[in-house]
């Protein structure tokens, strides 16, 4: 029989990550920033670990706070990630304690076999090497992170029969 040891869906905030980026262009270059335009600053360069994408460089359009007209600035992927990191490090710890709650012979699976990430905060350059780094176990992204979940439960909505049979208690 299966049953489910511990799990725990950690929501990334990306959208404190983009606001993140509004009050780091507007305390740093008086500029502010729409959300929409966070959003694709974080999509274009942003990154929660160091990595080849650091030479790229992008453009904070925004308004003026001094005179109201709108501005722009460069900006590196490193002053992003900077930006961002509180974010990025509020994965940390509820994956330690889910780690510290699991039962022993499970937790060595996952120091074996590494977690998965999923969903859009997976696409977050370097993210599995910022968890690595902080929790020590292996990360690995899915595959379309996406939706993969949605595909994998579509698939075991297909096959319920076979989970029923098997004593797997879908959450």
């Amino acid at each position: 029989m299966w049953a489910s040891v511990r799990d725990r869906r950690v929501r990334m905030g990306v959208n404190e990550m983009d606001q993140e980026l509004g009050t780091f262009a507007r305390r740093e270059y008086h500029l502010f920033l729409g959300e929409r335009t966070a959003e694709d600053i974080k999509i274009a360069i942003g990154s929660a670990y160091p990595g080849e994408w650091d030479a790229q460089r992008v453009a904070l359009r925004g308004r003026d706070l001094l005179t109201g007209l709108p501005r722009s600035v460069e900006v590196g992927a490193d002053q992003i990630r900077e930006a961002i990191e509180p974010s990025v490090q509020q994965l940390v710890d509820p994956v330690k304690d889910t780690i510290e709650e699991t039962p022993p012979e499970l937790a060595a699976d996952i120091y074996d076999k590494g977690i998965v990430l999923t969903g859009g905060g997976a696409l977050l350059r370097g993210i599995d090497r910022y968890l690595v780094m902080h929790t020590g176990v292996p990360a690995i992204i899915a595959d379309d992170p996406q939706t993969c979940v949605a595909r994998g439960t579509g698939i075991a909505l297909e096959h319920f029969e076979v989970l029923k049979r098997n004593q797997l208690y879908l959450r």
